[in-house]
């Protein structure tokens, strides 16, 4: 089944994602996600962030069409012009990907400075122009393209807000919502009571939520995540408990089947961030009762 036939449907969706090697053939990673194939509506290939190797990441793409995978071709706006943003999509498209995740800034929409709001909107419309040409059947130099293309579209968007989403995300979830997205993916999600009020902020938009859901392996990666990433970002009873455990695997596990038996009240659907652990994928969708 589609995504989008998936979300149209409010299934309760599950998508991944993987990392474009640089050097050497993807097929190994396609190999590790064999023990899960019809389990994951879509696998995710992030652009690496590497000038000129745009190309891998839609390369990957097609070998997931190729092998029974929906793909979703994840990229950033924040440092492409039109024209460059045109290019990247329509070698997606020829490859045959009908899934796009944009994040219109170098990580997700945050809305808590002018400035941000600032780029936010160069990047939204630069994105809503390039897609609605392509809708359209023509570049945004106006020449005619053999076929008119579109993708689903999702959105990344903050969630750690709790119930205090700022006034200038709020607009800037409508003005995604108005380009036509058809589902915002959230930052990694821990707490599922700050996770609730951010649902009941925005669920008057109407657009699917699907929350992303790291795997976290060890307390030494959640400490790390803390340090580097956000502070307070993992729960200090989540690092004690892979500190603690005898078996961290288990943990591991049990964390992870915790907070998706949370979210399938709350939202359509998770995002796994594996972190290179798509080999054992499989352990964590059967600790979750997830297909």
């Amino acid at each position: 089944m589609k995504l989008k036939e998936s979300l149209d449907k409010k299934r309760f969706v599950v998508t991944s994602e993987i990392q474009s090697p640089v050097d050497g053939g993807p097929e190994a990673l396609i190999k590790s996600l064999e023990l899960v194939r019809g389990r994951v509506d879509g696998v995710a290939v992030p652009e690496l962030d590497i000038e000129g190797v745009v190309g891998n990441s839609i390369t990957t793409c097609h070998l997931l069409n190729e092998n029974r995978f929906e793909s979703i071709y994840q990229t950033t706006t924040r440092d492409k012009s039109r024209p460059q943003l045109q290019k990247d999509l329509l070698m997606a498209h020829d490859a045959g990907v009908e899934n796009l995740l944009v994040f219109t800034e170098d990580y997700r929409i945050t809305g808590d400075s002018l400035q941000e709001m600032m780029f936010f909107h160069v990047d939204a419309g630069k994105l809503a122009s390039v897609l609605e040409h392509m809708r359209q059947g023509s570049t945004v130099d106006g020449n005619a393209l053999p076929s008119k293309a579109d993708f689903v579209l999702g959105s990344g968007v903050e969630s750690a807000w709790g119930k205090n989403v700022p006034d200038l995300e709020m607009k800037e979830l409508e003005e995604m919502t108005r380009i036509g997205t058809g589902y915002f993916l959230t930052t990694p999600v821990f707490d599922l009571a700050r996770f609730e009020k951010f649902m009941k902020q925005i669920k008057t938009f109407g657009i699917p939520v699907i929350a992303e859901v790291m795997i976290l392996r060890t307390a030494g990666m959640a400490q790390f995540l803390n340090r580097h990433f956000k502070s307070g970002l993992i729960p200090d009873w989540m690092i004690k408990k892979l500190a603690r455990a005898p078996d961290r695997q288990k943990a591991s596990v049990d964390i992870f089947a915790e907070t998706v038996q949370g979210l399938k009240d709350l939202c359509q659907g998770i995002h796994i961030i594996t972190i290179g652990g798509e080999e054992k994928l499989r352990l964590y969708l059967d600790a979750a009762k997830l297909r």
